[in-house]
């Protein structure tokens, strides 16, 4: 399946990341936005990434690769090991990576001022997707904790 990133036909690729544990109507909105501008790849954090970012995962990177894999907009997806998101999009190229906004402040802001730095190596474009307002997937777990 390696191969679909590297066959032109797929082009453009629309690259987003996420945790998805627990996955919400958040990340479809923005993997909808994704299916707009290409093939959705989809950068699912592993667990040992999430320990090291967030907290660890309620559900494990298997199970949370499964439901990505069934949702109709994703075309492809691939392990993410860090906020670190400058060795992927150096290695496939992605023409689009598309992020909530949510990331302009905080710990992510730096990852997204390198993004950007590095898509435009190739004329690749970052897009800050609105967040969508009263859903996270860390306030779900609080709730359900």
């Amino acid at each position: 399946m390696k191969q679909f990133l590297s066959n032109n036909d797929n082009r453009p690729l629309a690259f987003i990341t996420m945790c998805a544990d627990p996955i919400h109507h958040g990340h479809v909105n923005i993997l909808q936005k994704a299916k707009e501008y290409g093939s959705v790849v989809v950068g699912l954090m592993t667990d040992s990434a999430m320990k090291a970012y967030k907290s660890p995962p309620m559900i494990t990177f298997e199970k949370r690769l499964e439901v990505i894999l069934e949702l109709k907009s994703v075309s492809y997806a691939i392990p993410i090991e860090s906020i670190d998101f400058v060795p992927v999009l150096r290695k496939y190229k992605f023409e689009f990576f598309l992020h909530g906004d949510d990331w302009k402040d905080g710990i992510q802001a730096k990852s997204r001022d390198e993004a950007i730095k590095v898509m435009a190596e190739w004329g690749g474009i970052v897009i800050d997707v609105p967040y969508t307002k009263g859903i996270s997937s860390s306030d779900l777990k609080r709730n359900i904790n």
